[in-house]
């Protein structure tokens, strides 16, 4: 499929009130969606999200069980370290930036106050760029991941108390 038209099919989601589009040409699949595939969408919690194009071939949930099954003891000891707080957690695998550039100041800083909807860093997958919004409101306890660096679904980003 064509890269103009995977665009436009973004643009008409974004612009929509869709939640999800899955668009079939020959053998080719492109599904779009506001949500990660394993999380049924809650419009009273869930941000809405920038979309990424998802092929059939690259679905998030056999990456999603594979990851949970192979690091079990870490994962149990990395939620153990975390100060109180309500996690804020990766929906995707991608590249996790404080900021929008690397000359603009971070979304937010550890005490920094937020409000729910307030952007807290951006997940680039796939040439998308993905924003993380904050669930609650609430100060900024510890930003758990490095900017620059690889995320995992589910990986610890910030803690918000």
């Amino acid at each position: 499929m064509d890269l103009r038209k995977i665009k436009k099919l973004i643009d008409l989601l974004e612009e929509s009130n869709l939640a999800e589009l899955e668009i079939k040409e020959g053998e080719e699949i492109v599904r779009l969606s506001r949500y990660p595939k394993n999380m049924a969408p809650t419009y009273t919690a869930a941000p809405a999200m920038n979309v990424a194009p998802v092929t059939q071939a690259m679905a998030p949930a056999p990456a999603a069980s594979a990851s949970s099954e192979t690091p079990s003891t870490p994962g149990t000891a990395e939620i153990k370290d975390l100060p109180p707080g309500t996690t804020v957690r990766s929906p995707m695998v991608g590249t996790f930036y404080t900021s929008a550039n690397p000359d603009s100041p971070p979304f937010v800083t550890v005490g920094q106050k937020v409000k729910i909807g307030d952007t807290l860093g951006i997940i680039e997958a796939m040439k998308m760029f993905n924003q993380i919004e904050a669930e609650i409101s609430g100060t900024v306890v510890a930003v758990l991941a490095e900017s620059g660096h690889p995320v995992e679904f589910d990986q610890p980003l910030f803690v918000i108390g």
